[in-house]
């Protein structure tokens, strides 16, 4: 195992890594049934199914993923997480939008997709990785490379973790389930111009707009609109994967059910990691 970790680590280090950003957090700009928590980096719609919209605090640097998690959903409305771009400084908008579709767009200068369920890319009956290999540790888009783990939303096991661990394998925890996990980001193109891309669980939903203009700053706007109710902003870093990281990868290739993890001799804290 360690002999494969080598060869994984060293060849992901021919393409450029993006340089590690600050914390991020949200804007104190916002709609006006959000409700931050203190650190502003969980956003909650307190009430009705619109108002809800949210920014980063700062433009984005070029390939810098901005990723959050659905913490609670809300039954009862149709519609779910509205996520994009937006070339407006959101301290200059008059009045936040309600919506961010058609409100905010409508403004131009700003690119805001709806999720679904629809929008994984592997389906339900796709094959499972071989046996034996160790998943890519990085997503790449183009030339962006990005630590693939913080970016996976997992269910968690327990009672009924049996039904649900095909999906985990195969990477297809639906997009707009708690515990999702769903960022976008623009990748510079050699026009000067950049392409938007939508990130959902580890998968690259592709190029989601084209054109965007990458001289200009560019915020990432969250809509927590009609059943996402609550969402948590993911740090990611962009250095190497960790020794955890890099431990749970084998561990989870030789197990496999998650429940039986919490028989091995592990040390609790990566126990517990190995088992998310």
């Amino acid at each position: 195992p360690a002999q494969g970790l080598k060869i994984v680590t060293t060849a992901t280090m021919a393409a450029p890594a993006v340089p590690r950003c600050s914390s991020t957090r949200f804007h104190h700009v916002h709609g006006a049934n959000v409700r931050m928590d203190p650190t502003r980096t969980q956003a909650t719609r307190v009430e009705s199914f619109a108002h809800g919209l949210c920014f980063s605090r700062e433009p984005l640097a070029p390939g810098q993923i901005f990723l959050v998690e659905i913490e609670e959903k809300e039954r009862g409305w149709c519609g779910h997480l509205r996520v994009g771009l937006t070339a407006h400084d959101p301290q200059s908008l008059r009045a936040v939008p309600e919506y961010s579709l058609p409100d905010l767009a409508s403004l131009g200068d700003t690119w805001v997709f709806a999720i679904t369920r629809s929008h994984n890319r592997v389906a339900p009956g796709a094959e499972p990785r071989a046996p034996g290999t160790l998943p890519e540790p990085f997503l790449r888009i183009e030339r962006l490379r990005i630590p693939r783990d913080p970016l996976v939303g997992r269910s968690r096991p327990g009672r009924y973790s049996h039904l649900l661990d095909s999906l985990y394998q195969l990477n297809v925890l639906p997009a707009t389930a708690r515990r999702s996990r769903i960022g976008v980001l623009y990748a510079p193109q050699p026009d000067g111009t950049a392409d938007m891309h939508i990130v959902i669980n580890g998968e690259d939903m592709g190029a989601s707009a084209r054109g965007l203009p990458a001289a200009r700053p560019l915020y990432a706007v969250v809509d927590v609109f009609a059943s996402t109710k609550s969402v948590r902003l993911i740090q990611v870093d962009y250095g190497l994967p960790s020794l955890q990281t890099l431990c749970r990868l084998v561990i989870q290739k030789y197990v496999v059910h998650r429940l039986a993890i919490g028989g091995l001799a592990l040390p609790p804290a990566l126990r517990t990691f190995c088992m998310e």
